[in-house]
């Protein structure tokens, strides 16, 4: 009796990668590899990349937490998810992140756009009665939201967009940030001047994917070199928290991400990278499921053979979203970078056979390193909540001051497309997006379902007709 070439490891639910219905996906191991095998009765079997490292995908359904809620739900069970966003009650968890979308505009046309942003929407700014709306829609929901993102299209575009930075700090906010390419920022000394008066609890996430001409051509239609060395320099000057974001291609600037590792180290207000592998959403064509998704197995895998500074057990699953959210932290003391478990014995984190994490064994340890590795954690939080986990374990001498100057956090978040789509997964999206009309959406089945018009294909969808299966074959 011949064995099959795979581990039939679990089973999961997913979305045909061309109708969107919804159907079993089997979730098996071959060698170091993951992949989704799914048949759809009208478009048969698919196969879908997941990881690269199955040891470390295993970590990660071991990487749990208890769910947190939403003070309020938005949406009412019908059809079950993802055609109920949201939040529906059966999401399993709040908002660590909420991006409020002020504009489809954008003063540029990358070409792997998720949201089909760009110059050909110049006008499609949000008013600021809507933009109010929807802060107010994401404070019912969170109360005091941790983290809040102004995004776009290209935020920084908006005619009245310190209006809109005014109405986001006057409200319980813990933590703003702006996602940005930089642009203005570069070309404009007085605005970036300006910036620095939403300081403290304010941080810009920069776009920055790449240090040569080609990459940056392919992935945003032009060489943005400059314009990130100029954007930085202000950013230096005037001492702006920064989060660098890489958007990396699978072939084409993943060989980079050691290089920015060091680069951003030596940036004085940059706290950390987030590396961000395409979608298949927006604008992205000839995309292979099968052989050309970068996981994030894949990336945390290169990160620990280009750079130096970090091991296999300092990159670890984020537990309230352990599929597509890794985190590592180090600390920047006295012109030396010191990984997280460089500080703490990595037998108190992680251990055994399958590394399995073991922190419940000590509640306040748990409840600290919950605090730290959360989508959640601000670097100004993130510095006191270092501090806290340290002085949990007596055998650490804890630094007389930590700062966010000292922090320095790396990221690897992975979103969820049409071809690995994991209903079991984005149950625990903490990442989402405020709708216009006051809903709070996961950022995966936002754009999928809900972004611009989409939603007019849900009823086809929820309610398909079926399609007989044939004996035999795929």
């Amino acid at each position: 009796m011949p064995d099959r070439p795979y581990l039939f490891y679990e089973l999961t639910n997913s979305l045909c990668g061309k109708c969107l219905r919804k159907i079993e996906a089997k979730v098996v191991i071959e060698g170091d590899h993951v992949y989704f095998h799914k048949w759809c009765p009208e478009h048969r079997f698919q196969r879908v990349l997941i990881s690269t490292d199955a040891e470390y995908y295993k970590l990660s359904r071991q990487t749990i937490k208890p769910g947190q809620m939403p003070l309020k739900f938005n949406t009412p069970i019908k059809y079950g998810c993802p055609f109920d966003c949201g939040l529906c009650p059966d999401h399993e968890q709040h908002s660590c992140l909420t991006l409020v979308e002020i504009t489809d505009a954008c003063n540029l046309n990358c070409p792997v756009c998720y949201s089909e942003s760009g110059t050909h929407r110049a006008t499609q700014h949000r008013s600021l009665e809507l933009i109010e709306r929807m802060l107010d829609a994401v404070v019912r929901n969170e109360g005091e939201p941790d983290v809040v993102q102004i995004s776009g299209g290209e935020p920084t575009i908006h005619p009245q967009f310190f209006e809109v930075l005014d109405m986001a700090k006057s409200r319980p906010i813990k933590h703003l940030m702006v996602n940005t390419n930089g642009v203005k920022i570069a070309n404009d000394p007085a605005f970036a001047h300006r910036l620095k008066d939403y300081m403290p609890g304010f941080e810009l996430y920069l776009q920055f994917d790449s240090f040569k001409p080609d990459a940056l051509r392919e992935l945003r239609g032009e060489d943005l070199s400059e314009v990130r060395k100029k954007a930085i320099d202000r950013l230096n000057e005037h001492k702006i928290s920064t989060t660098l974001v890489v958007t990396l291609k699978k072939g084409l600037n993943d060989d980079e991400i050691g290089e920015i590792i060091d680069y951003a180290l030596n940036q004085r207000c940059v706290r950390g990278v987030t590396f961000q592998p395409i979608q298949s959403a927006g604008r992205l064509d000839d995309f292979d499921p099968a052989t050309d998704r970068l996981t994030l197995g894949e990336i945390r895998q290169q990160i620990l053979r280009q750079s130096p500074v970090f091991k296999p057990t300092d990159v670890i699953p984020v537990p309230c979203h352990p599929d597509c959210l890794a985190m590592a932290y180090a600390l920047k003391l006295n012109g030396e970078v010191t990984p997280l478990t460089g500080m703490i014995d990595p037998q108190l984190l992680l251990h055994g056979e399958g590394n399995t994490i073991v922190y419940e064994r000590d509640p306040n340890l748990r409840r600290e390193l919950f605090k730290l590795f959360s989508t959640a954690a601000s670097p100004s939080s993130s510095a006191q909540s270092l501090k806290q986990l340290l002085c949990c374990l007596p055998l650490v001498q804890v630094p007389n001051f930590i700062t966010y100057d000292n922090i320095f956090r790396i990221i690897i978040m992975q979103f969820l497309d049409r071809h690995n789509f994991d209903v079991r997964s984005v149950k625990k999206s903490c990442v989402h997006i405020a709708h216009p009309d006051g809903r709070i959406i996961p950022f995966d089945t936002y754009n999928l379902f809900y972004r611009d018009d989409k939603e007019k294909t849900l009823h086809s969808i929820r309610e398909p007709q079926l399609v007989p299966l044939s004996v035999g074959g795929k």
